[in-house]
C-alpha cells in the first residue's frame, strides 16, 4: 500500500524554537508530513530571519531551516498569548522549544503547564548544556559547544598542535537530528501505549559528545592501561594536493594501495617490500608520504579520480558548494529542488535525504514570512483572530 502523504501526516507540531537546533528538527518533521506551526514573538522573532544573504526580507539560512511550516506571531509575555498557545497545545502532538533553561517555566508554558492541558504531548526542551549543572545557564552558540564537547580537539593541526573549529554549524545540526529521532521514538511509544506524552530533554553538549564518541574516542573508550593504543581512523585524514586541485583519497587495504600505485603510474611501489603491507607502510611512512605527495602533484585531479575509480580506489575530488548541483551523481539522485519563493525569488534546496517507498517525504511549503498564517491558525482552534489582532496579542 502506498499513499501520497508523508509518514508523519496527521501529526501537529508547535515549533517555539529559534536558530537551527530546534527549527531544523521541526523542518525534518514537516518534510515527513507533519503540520508544523512556527511560533514567534513579535519584533525580531527568530534571529535567523536577519542573518546572512537575503532577498525580499527572506534570508537563505531561515529558508533552509523553516520550509514546510506555517507562521504564527504571538506575544507569549502576555497572559492572552499564553492562552493562545495552550489552546493550540490542546490539539498538538509535539512542542519544541530551545529557550534558556527556566525561561518557559517563567512564561507559564513549560512541560508541566502544557501537560496539564494535553497529557499526550511530546515536549522537547533543547539547551546548550542541559537544564541543571554548573554550566546550565551559560549562553552558547554552535562554536562554543564544538569547544566544550571535544569536537574542536580532533581538528588539531598536526604541525602546530592548534585545534580548529568545523566551519559548519555541526553541533546545531547534530542536535536537530537527535531531536527529530527522539520525537518520532516518543510518538511511537505513545502509539503503542507505552507512554502518554513525555518530556524529552536534550543538551547540545550531550548530542555533540554522542556524535564525537563512536570513532574519535575509539582509543578513549578502553580504560585499562594494557590496551593496545593506536591513532583513530580519522586522525590521518588529509586532503591531497593535485596539480590543479584537491582530492580526498581513502586507502586502507593492500589491494587499495596497489590500485593507488597503478593510478599514479607506479605499480612497482606496491611490490616494494617497504610498502607492500599495511604494517610496512606504517613503519616506513616517512619514506612513503613524500613519494605520494610528489606523484599527486604531477597529476590533474579529474584525470586522477577517473583512473582511481578504474583501479577501485576510493577517491573524490574536493567539490565546492557551487559545483554540487552539476555533479552527475547529485543529478542522478535528484538531490536538489529548484522553485520560486514568493518573496525570495528562485531557490535551490535539498530534498529530504531519506526516500520512503510508501509514505514519501517531500519538500514542503515555502518558508513563511512572520505571522503569515496567524489568523488561520488561531481560527482553527476556535479563537477570534480579529479580536486577538486588534488587542495586539497576535501579529
Amino acid at each position: 500500500m502506498t499513499t501520497s502523504n508523508g509518514p508523519l501526516h496527521g501529526i501537529k507540531v508547535l515549533d517555539l524554537s529559534v536558530m537551527i537546533s530546534g527549527p531544523l528538527a521541526a523542518m525534518t518533521l514537516a518534510d515527513q508530513g507533519a503540520d508544523v506551526i512556527k511560533v514567534e514573538s513579535p519584533g525580531i522573532g527568530d534571529f535567523m530571519r536577519y542573518l546572512g544573504t537575503a532577498k525580499g526580507g527572506m534570508t537563505g539560512i531561515f529558508l533552509n531551516n523553516n520550509r514546510g511550516k506555517r507562521s504564527l506571531v504571538v506575544d507569549l509575555k502576555r497572559p492572552e498569548g499564553v492562552e493562545v498557545l495552550k489552546a493550540l497545545a490542546k490539539t498538538a502532538d509535539v512542542v519544541i522549544q530551545n529557550f534558556r533553561p527556566g525561561a518557559v517555566e517563567r512564561l507559564g508554558i513549560g512541560f508541566d503547564d502544557l501537560k496539564a492541558v494535553n497529557p499526550n504531548l511530546v515536549y522537547v526542551s533543547i539547551s546548550g548544556y542541559g537544564p541543571d549543572g554548573p554550566a546550565s545557564g551559560h549562553r552558547v552558540y554552535d562554536n562554543v559547544i564544538q569547544g566544550a564537547s571535544g569536537l574542536a580537539s580532533v581538528q588539531v593541526d598536526p604541525q602546530t598542535g592548534t585545534p580548529s573549529l568545523f566551519r559548519t554549524l555541526l553541533c546545531d545540526k547534530v542536535t536537530s537530528l537527535k531531536a527529530a529521532q527522539a520525537i518520532t521514538a516518543a510518538l511511537l511509544a505513545r502509539e503503542r501505549g507505552q507512554a502518554q506524552g513525555q518530556h524529552i530533554v536534550l543538551a547540545m553538549l550531550d548530542a555533540a559528545i554522542a556524535f564525537l564518541w563512536p570513532d574519535s574516542a575509539m582509543d578513549a573508550v578502553l580504560l585499562d592501561d594494557d590496551a593496545n593504543r593506536t591513532p583513530t581512523i580519522a586522525q590521518n585524514y588529509a586532503v591531497t594536493r593535485m596539480k590543479d586541485g584537491f582530492a580526498s583519497i581513502g586507502v586502507v587495504s593492500d589491494s587499495e594501495f596497489k590500485g593507488l600505485c597503478e593510478a599514479y603510474g607506479r605499480p612497482d611501489l606496491a611490490t616494494d617490500e617497504r610498502f607492500s603491507t599495511m604494517f610496512a607502510r606504517t613503519a616506513n611512512a616517512s619514506q612513503l608520504v613524500p613519494l605520494m605527495i610528489e606523484l599527486a602533484s604531477e597529476r590533474g585531479v579529474d584525470e586522477f579520480v577517473e583512473r582511481a575509480h578504474e583501479c577501485d580506489v576510493p577517491a573524490s575530488k574536493i567539490v565546492s558548494i557551487p559545483e554540487l548541483p552539476s555533479q552527475p551523481q547529485v543529478i542522478n539522485n535528484a538531490v536538489f529542488v529548484e522553485r520560486e519563493h514568493p518573496v525570495a525569488g528562485r531557490t535551490r534546496e535539498p530534498r529530504p535525504a531519506a526516500r520512503f517507498s510508501a509514505t514519501p517525504a517531500r519538500v514542503g511549503r515555502h518558508a513563511p514570512m512572520p505571522g503569515e498564517h496567524s489568523d488561520e491558525i488561531v481560527t482553527e482552534v476556535g479563537l477570534d483572530a480579529a479580536a486577538l489582532r486588534a488587542a495586539g496579542v497576535i501579529g
